[in-house]
């Protein structure tokens, strides 16, 4: 195996890279995920993981929910998804914890970042559930915020696109990927690839972030490798 690039990550899942066609989870997709991540720590990369809840619960798309309650109902959907992806690193053999930004003893962990390092130092992966304990603000904010708190190399945001392009891929065919990209291109520009608050975050910070596809779970281990899979965001 290769030497990582990256010694310590935080990687942000969507809630769909954990759902199949016909089920909320796909625990075969899980697995996948799971052994890859599991791959990255035998490699010696730290892993630390925030997953969202979209596959259960949108609070935006919630009809006429009150927006509190409905993103605190997006907070317990990111808790089951926790819950399941602690419980497929478990079946491949890598050790997890649940780390959560509310106290849902004993179901989880209360977050703290000292303990979180110490966790990984040991070799466990440590899920961060219930995003920031917060109504408005979405899991990427939660992922830049959790990356900067453990101190990690890089936030790594598996999406539905493999990164930033110089035009919408779907109605331009000339449009190309860029290797690279600037918070402030991206906060200027009004780029909808990640959340303003995330990216304002991470510049303010000198966070760096790596969107890719969420397709190929490889793509995460190429990912701490520093091979190109996707669009850094500096």
């Amino acid at each position: 195996m290769s030497e990582p690039k990256y010694k310590r990550a935080l990687l942000k899942l969507s809630g769909g890279a954990m759902s199949g066609k016909d089920n909320i989870l796909d625990f075969d997709k899980l697995t996948d995920t799971s052994r890859v991540i599991k791959k990255c720590v035998e490699n010696g990369t730290q892993m630390s993981v925030v997953i969202g809840g979209g596959n259960i619960w949108r609070g935006r798309t919630g009809g006429n929910v009150d927006r509190t309650r409905a993103d605190r109902m997006g907070m317990m959907a990111t808790l089951i998804n926790s819950i399941a992806l602690e419980e497929a690193l478990t079946e491949v053999g890598q050790k997890a914890v649940i780390m959560s930004a509310l106290d849902v003893k004993p179901v989880a962990e209360l977050f703290d970042k000292f303990k979180a390092i110490e966790y990984m130092n040991n070799g466990y992966v440590v899920i961060f559930a219930c995003g920031t304990g917060h109504p408005y603000f979405s899991t990427d904010t939660a992922g830049t915020l959790r990356a900067i708190e453990i101190e990690a190399d890089i936030a790594l945001f598996s999406k539905n696109i493999d990164g930033v392009y110089t035009a919408d891929p779907r109605l331009d065919s000339t449009a190309v990927r860029l290797d690279k990209i600037t918070y402030v291109e991206i906060l200027t520009k009004q780029l909808k690839v990640i959340d303003a608050a995330s990216a304002a975050m991470a510049m303010e910070n000198s966070l760096k972030t790596l969107l890719f596809a969420a397709e190929d779970p490889e793509n995460i281990y190429r990912a701490v490798n520093g091979e190109s899979v996707g669009t850094l965001v500096i």
